[in-house]
């Protein structure tokens, strides 16, 4: 017997994965396996709660307990997109111990939320988890969208997750992954801006602690790379609201070394 294991980030892709292997499988070969960064929008819950409450299957809950700039400063660093120890340390190694401890190799498919637009994350993944093998059945035709995903999840009676309808390319930490660039930021200073200001006052904590000049952001105007808090990247924008650069949206690799 097979078991399937879905890294079930509580977003729309992973969400179809675990779907499907339900229909093929059945729900008692298919199990969810979420690491709790504790920074996820409320709503991905919701969204979670009623894919498991449909689909019958178990779901596995991980937490270290700290957040992503908890983790930060426990490892003097600010998390940005080139030292995300934060997807390290609350993702992948919470997650890798427990299919360790919990699954046998021979008889586990652990399953990845990556597209068809992700072929090399998907063959960046493959090293790392030996001795299991991998799966990414977004990656095979037919092929969807975003957008064709959140149209299934409405005509089967789920709202998908708001973040995707705020437009978030992706639906981590709450809009506020680190791997981020500056359209992301944006965003979230627009559609949440008491969550942008937590972020800005965990930054400024970090930095006071470290005693050092670092950000999650970069700033490259001028030709020179600089670090650009979130608290002058907020002044900038309520000085001058289209001074960002509107195609920086970042990277998300949460599921592989990147």
């Amino acid at each position: 017997m097979t078991r399937h294991v879905v890294q079930f980030s509580t977003g729309l892709a992973s969400a179809e994965i675990a779907w499907r292997l339900v229909d093929q499988h059945g729900p008692d070969d298919v199990l969810l396996l979420t690491a709790d960064t504790r920074v996820e929008d409320e709503d991905n819950w919701r969204f979670a709660r009623q894919i498991v409450d449909r689909l019958g299957c178990e779901w596995v809950i991980l937490a270290d307990g700290r957040t992503p700039m908890q983790v930060g400063r426990d490892l003097r660093v600010v998390p940005n997109n080139r030292m995300a120890v934060c997807s390290r340390v609350l993702k992948r190694e919470l997650l890798r111990r427990w299919i360790n401890e919990h699954c046998d190799p021979a008889e586990t498919v652990i399953y990845l939320g990556f597209d068809w637009t992700e072929q090399h994350r998907i063959a960046a993944a493959v090293e790392p988890w030996k001795p299991y093998t991998v799966a990414a059945p977004l990656a095979d035709p037919p092929y969807v969208s975003k957008p064709d995903l959140m149209d299934t999840f409405r005509a089967r009676g789920i709202e998908p997750p708001r973040l995707y309808r705020y437009g978030f390319p992706h639906a981590n930490c709450g809009g506020a992954c680190v791997r981020g660039g500056q359209a992301q930021w944006e965003l979230l200073l627009r559609v949440n801006r008491d969550r942008y200001l937590d972020w800005e006052d965990e930054e400024e904590k970090t930095r006071a602690f470290l005693g050092k000049d670092v950000a999650i952001l970069r700033d490259r105007r001028g030709g020179t790379v600089k670090p650009l808090t979130l608290r002058a990247f907020r002044e900038r924008l309520e000085a001058q609201p289209d001074l960002f650069d509107c195609d920086d949206w970042g990277a998300c690799g949460c599921g592989v070394e990147q």
